[in-house]
C-alpha cells in the first residue's frame, strides 16, 4: 500500500512486482515459506542489521506472482500443520510482531503489554501472539468496532486512544508514532520498554526525555525479523494451534480488487491471493 501511494521506491525502479509474503513449493518440491528480508552476499549477522538489506518489492520483485525468485537461504520449511494460505500470512506482520514482543521487549508470561492502534496487521498479530504466550494484553483504538474486534481476538481490555490505564505496563508496542507516543511513554512502569516499528501518524513526536531518563525507560526500534525468528514463529504456530485470521482468499488475477479493499479498510484479517 505504501508503494502504491508513492512511498519507498523511485519512479526509475518501476515496474515493480509488489508483495512481501508468500508460501509455496520450491523447485525440489518442498513446501516452504519465503523470508522476505534479502541480505547482501556473504552477510552473516542479524539479517535486519545488514546496511544493504532490502525487502521484496523494494529492490527485487515481490510475491504477487506465479513464481518468486529469492536466494535459497530465504526459504524456510513450512510445517505440515499450516495451510499455504495460513503460512503466507506470516512473514511480514506476524514476524514483525513476534520480534517486537519476544526479541526486543523480551516479554515473559504474566507480563502486561499495551498495543497501540488495535486494528492494524502488526497489532492484531501481536494480540494473538501475546495471548498464546500468556501475556496480559491491553489495546487502544479510536474505533469502537476495532476495540470490539481486538477483544474478540483475545485482548483482555480495550481503551480509547490516550485513555488513562488502570496501572502501568511492562511494555508498549507502538507503530502509530506521533499521535500515541506521549501516551506510550506515560503508560510504562519504571524501566519499561516501548518498541516501535513504524510511525503511521508521523515520525517526530515530543521526545519527553525527562521521563525517559528519570524512569530509565527503554526506547527500542524493531524492523521485520530474521530467518531464524521466522522459523521460531512457524514452530510456535505449529505447536500451539494458533492461526492467523484470514478475511478472504481470492485469485491472483483479482489482486487489484484485493488491494482496493485494503485501501478502503474493508477487511478483518488477511486477504490471501492464490495463483
Amino acid at each position: 500500500m505504501w508503494t502504491l501511494r508513492g512511498v519507498g521506491i523511485r519512479p526509475d525502479q518501476l515496474p515493480m512486482i509488489l508483495g512481501g509474503d508468500a508460501a509455496g513449493v520450491d523447485e525440489d518440491g518442498r513446501e516452504v515459506v519465503v523470508h522476505s528480508v534479502i541480505t547482501s552476499p556473504g552477510w552473516t549477522g542479524d539479517d535486519t542489521l545488514d546496511p544493504k538489506r532490502s525487502l521484496l518489492s523494494e529492490v527485487y520483485d515481490g510475491t504477487l506472482a506465479e513464481k518468486v525468485l529469492v536466494p535459497r537461504r530465504n526459504l524456510v520449511a513450512k510445517p505440515a500443520s499450516l495451510s499455504f494460505e495460513q503460512a503466507a500470512c506470516l512473514p511480514t506482520a506476524w514476524l514483525t510482531a513476534y520480534r517486537m514482543l519476544f526479541v526486543k521487549a523480551n516479554l515473559a508470561p504474566g507480563s502486561t503489554v499495551l498495543i497501540q492502534g488495535a486494528g492494524g496487521g502488526v497489532s492484531t498479530a501481536a494480540i494473538a501472539l501475546s495471548k498464546a504466550a500468556g501475556l496480559r494484553v491491553w489495546v487502544t483504538s479510536r474505533s469502537a468496532a476495532k476495540r470490539d474486534a481486538a477483544l474478540a481476538l483475545g485482548a483482555d481490555q480495550a481503551f480509547e486512544t490516550g485513555a488513562r490505564l488502570p496501572e502501568k505496563v511492562d511494555a508498549v508496542l507502538d507503530n502509530v508514532g506521533q499521535a500515541t507516543w506521549s501516551h506510550s511513554l506515560k503508560s510504562l512502569k519504571p524501566g519499561g520498554a516501548v518498541v516501535t516499528c513504524g510511525a503511521t501518524s508521523g515520525p517526530n513526536p515530543p521526545s519527553d526525555l525527562n521521563r525517559v531518563f528519570f524512569l530509565q525507560l527503554q526506547v527500542l526500534g524493531s524492523t521485520m525479523g530474521t530467518r531464524d525468528e521466522l522459523e521460531q514463529l512457524l514452530a510456535l504456530l505449529d505447536t500451539t494451534g494458533l492461526r492467523p485470521q484470514i478475511d478472504s482468499t481470492i485469485p491472483l488475477a483479482d489482486a487489484e480488487a484485493g488491494l482496493k479493499r485494503l485501501a478502503d479498510g474493508d477487511v478483518q484479517g488477511k486477504i490471501v491471493l492464490i495463483p
